[in-house]
């Protein structure tokens, strides 16, 4: 009798436990001119002072203009460098895209536009210079998620970026070919100012940004604020479309659908949003090259992010309660969303976090042994793979730089004479597929 009265004890004990959401309730920091945002200093979450100078130290080398991270809220780093201060006005290069596709979801629950409508429905025939039946398949779903088929290398004077109906090309069906396509996205903002009969910065001020506290504008489809008014958005984000207690985006099914994989194509894509944990990933560029493997690999599984050009970051992460905004000039490591940055940033505060010495914080990617050193700064020794045939070497853009027959044992690799950068290290088999593929950087 006693020990069954003592397990009723354990399971009531067990119920009554707060949930993690109730333990560490979030933190919501009132509109900017009424109050202050509320801290929560490092050492009382057991983060590590040493590691947490060392990341500092870290963004202070890569031109690092701001950086804050939030625990369940509350501040716990801000740092700016440089005459760049709290009040400074930065530019969130592609992290906007994110923030463009939650001002999609809240268009599509103002009943505004679906997710199904042709793109023809509100920006009219001829946006593109695709035949007309194929500008017709594409939908507004196909913009956030890259799969226009639309060109994304059209010849000059046209580039990424354009959006002139004479620059956006027919090269495949919507929905069947995965590329990160610039143009069709800006269109989006179009699209959003057509449907609701506003400009693009007067629906983000209604319907977002004075509901949350957050200042900036949209110049030239760009979106410019402080650091924290992304801070802002990445707590919305966190909140799963709520701010302290009202939905802001209430159409729960979509968030969950901007947040997971949107397509098979890139399964490290959602809607405008980049996801961490998955299987596999492609970059932006050109190469329609699929990666093994998690997108940061340093990171949790879980974080999802808003990048953008020269490494302006918004992180989430929610089983961590944290969100981390980085603004600056590019770190070094690429021009492109994601770079190495990521990976060396994220290996820096997942030892802050967890207060564990640097070298034993990250888990090293499978198959890492197949090249070394990584970053290389005049040659790299690769492994042969079983079936590989030849190696080659390829810039960010996709162009082959350097071309190898794979040796039976290593193969010795130049990149002596090479711009620093991001580049992608491919073995090939006879018939010229792609076996394996792995990131390097030169430097």
């Amino acid at each position: 009798m006693k020990q069954r009265l003592l397990v009723l004890l354990l399971l009531f004990l067990l119920i009554a436990q707060p949930s993690r959401a109730q333990q560490s309730a979030l933190y919501f920091p009132p509109a900017a001119a009424v109050g202050n945002w509320a801290t929560s200093a490092p050492q009382s979450l057991g983060w590590c002072q040493p590691q947490l100078d060392s990341l500092l130290a870290f963004l202070g080398r890569k031109q690092t203009k701001s950086f804050i991270v939030l625990k369940d809220g509350r501040i716990v780093v801000e740092r700016y460098y440089g005459t760049y201060t709290q009040d400074s006005v930065w530019y969130w290069a592609s992290a906007g895209k994110s923030l463009t596709a939650t001002l999609v979801g809240i268009a599509q629950q103002d009943g505004l536009l679906r997710l199904s409508d042709s793109t023809s429905r509100t920006l009219g025939r001829g946006w593109t210079s695709a035949p007309t039946a194929k500008e017709k398949l594409i939908t507004v779903r196909h913009q956030l998620t890259m799969t226009t088929g639309l060109d994304d290398t059209p010849p000059t004077p046209c580039d990424n970026e354009s959006t002139t109906a004479s620059c956006l090309l027919y090269r495949a069906d919507a929905g069947i070919r995965w590329s990160y396509h610039t143009g069709p996205y800006r269109l989006l903002q179009d699209v959003v100012a057509s449907a609701s009969g506003l400009t693009i910065n007067q629906y983000t001020n209604q319907r977002l940004a004075s509901r949350i506290g957050m200042n900036g504008l949209w110049v030239n489809d760009v979106y410019y604020s402080r650091a924290r008014d992304m801070a802002r958005f990445g707590l919305l984000t966190l909140a799963r479309g709520t701010w302290n207690g009202t939905a802001v985006l209430r159409d729960t099914a979509y968030f969950r659908q901007m947040t997971t994989p949107s397509q098979t194509l890139n399964r490290s894509y959602g809607y405008l949003w980049w996801l961490n944990g998955q299987t596999s990933y492609k970059l932006p560029g050109p190469q329609q090259i699929t990666f093994p493997g998690q997108l940061v690999p340093t990171a949790p599984p879980d974080l999802i992010a808003a990048l953008g050009k020269n490494d302006q970051k918004i992180y989430v992460v929610p089983s961590l309660g944290l969100v981390v905004v980085r603004q600056g000039k590019e770190a070094g490591d690429a021009r492109l969303a994601l770079s190495e940055f990521d990976t060396n940033l994220w290996r820096y505060l997942i030892a802050a976090v967890q207060c564990r010495p640097l070298a034993t914080s990250t888990t090293a990617a499978p198959k890492a042994a197949l090249y070394h050193p990584n970053p290389a700064a005049t040659t790299v020794t690769a492994a042969p793979v079983a079936g590989a045939c030849s190696l080659h070497l390829l810039d960010a853009n996709g162009r082959l730089v350097r071309q190898y027959p794979a040796a039976p044992t290593e193969t010795t690799v130049s990149v002596a004479g090479l711009p620093d950068g991001l580049y992608m290290l491919q073995w090939m088999n006879q018939a010229g597929q792609v076996l394996v593929a792995r990131r390097l950087l030169k430097q």
